[in-house]
């Protein structure tokens, strides 16, 4: 397998990884059943906020230009 492939799998491994994509999968269930309240709303969208906040602080400027 190639690195980048196998890196990329580990880093799905990790906890916040996990907790991310096991919210979405409740977050799913409970929009199709039609129950999500306003409580669970606000802290999925936290809890998404910050994991592709960290996951966009971590992405190499496309630019190539460095912080000013």
């Amino acid at each position: 397998m190639d690195k980048s492939l196998l890196r990329r799998l580990s880093s799905l491994l990790s906890i916040k990884s996990l907790v991310t994509l096991a919210l979405t999968a409740v977050f799913a269930a409970m929009a199709v059943q039609g129950t999500v309240s306003q409580d669970f709303m606000t802290i999925y969208a936290v809890i998404i906020a910050f994991y592709f906040g960290t996951q966009s602080s971590k992405l190499p400027d496309p630019a190539g230009g460095g912080s000013e």
